[in-house]
């Protein structure tokens, strides 16, 4: 690919990776944003060097993507790759003005969280309880029961190693984005769940990798591995749209939400970095109100 070649993309990259500490799905994002924009210029408009770069030729990328429907939410992703990689190459001296300054992102709508209703979370976990037979329908309990009960990410529970499990504390150490650590407590059903399933790990397997949860075979999950048995445990809901891992994290977020959870403790629960990317459960529970304005109020 041209703009790999031709442009200092490795250093931007190396900075993202070890600095950042920015995950792998997440540099990639970054590169082949970069790699599909170097293209576009070295197509349209030749070699060109880096600090010839001016707002024209980002504006006709830009164009060229919406004039392949591109979904603004993408754009808005693209763009700010292209801001973070000038503004490196600014910092670094291999430019002198960026030609990001007055590129605007398009505006996107809030897309809200999808989440499974509380008397749907009961009764999906009550008959992956039931039916604990063998040991893939004990990781899918294990999966939808830690999912729900902690809030984690799919990165963050796959990498979870057994001694991050404290059953003295009852608490869990996870390790999040950027290798951040927090502490979420766990709850005694939740303790309950996972010594026993220490347990049978044990005697299952001779011997396993010191990952908290395993596959039939004893190794450490993988993404699709649990992405796959988390989609048909939650094809017991029958109306979710979604029924990705994601889905569970939003819905710990949402239930604590809705039973009056401190915004602040919850962004701390659920390791995020701004209150911002938190604010976004808060509608769930103004939909609360409003369906209790509506159904008690005389003027509503």
């Amino acid at each position: 690919m041209p703009g790999k070649n031709q442009y200092p993309l490795q250093p931007f990259i190396d900075f993202l990776r070890y600095q950042k500490r920015f995950s792998e799905h997440t540099v990639i994002a970054y590169e082949n944003d970069l790699i599909d924009f170097f293209d576009h210029i070295t197509l349209q408009f030749g070699n060109t060097a880096l600090n010839s770069i001016t707002q024209v030729y980002v504006r006709d990328w830009l164009a060229s993507l919406k004039d392949d429907g591109l979904a603004s939410r993408s754009v808005k992703r693209k763009i700010s790759s292209l801001r973070s990689f000038f503004k490196f190459q600014l910092k670094t001296g291999v430019i002198d003005s960026t030609p990001m300054t007055n590129i605007i992102s398009p505006k996107t709508g809030k897309r809200l969280p999808v989440f499974i209703k509380e008397s749907d979370t009961k009764e999906i976990l009550q008959t992956l309880a039931s039916s604990t037979e063998d040991w893939k329908s004990l990781n899918a309990q294990m999966l939808l029961t830690l999912f729900y009960s902690t809030g984690m990410r799919l990165s963050e529970l796959i990498n979870l190693k057994e001694k991050q499990f404290d059953k003295s504390r009852l608490q869990i150490k996870v390790l999040g984005k950027g290798n951040k650590e927090r502490m979420i407590p766990v709850g005694k059903d939740l303790q309950v769940v996972i010594v026993d399933y220490l347990q049978k790990k044990k005697a299952e397997f001779s011997s396993s990798d010191d990952f908290l949860l395993v596959t039939e075979k004893g190794r450490k999950m993988y993404p699709k591995y649990v992405y796959l048995l988390v989609n048909k445990c939650l094809g017991i809901a029958g109306t979710l749209d979604k029924k990705s891992p994601h889905v569970l994290r939003h819905t710990f977020a949402t239930h604590l939400m809705n039973r009056g959870a401190d915004l602040n403790a919850l962004k701390e629960l659920l390791g995020h970095s701004s209150l911002a990317s938190t604010q976004v459960y808060t509608h769930n529970t103004i939909e609360k109100l409003k369906d209790v304005h509506k159904k008690a109020h005389p003027k509503a």
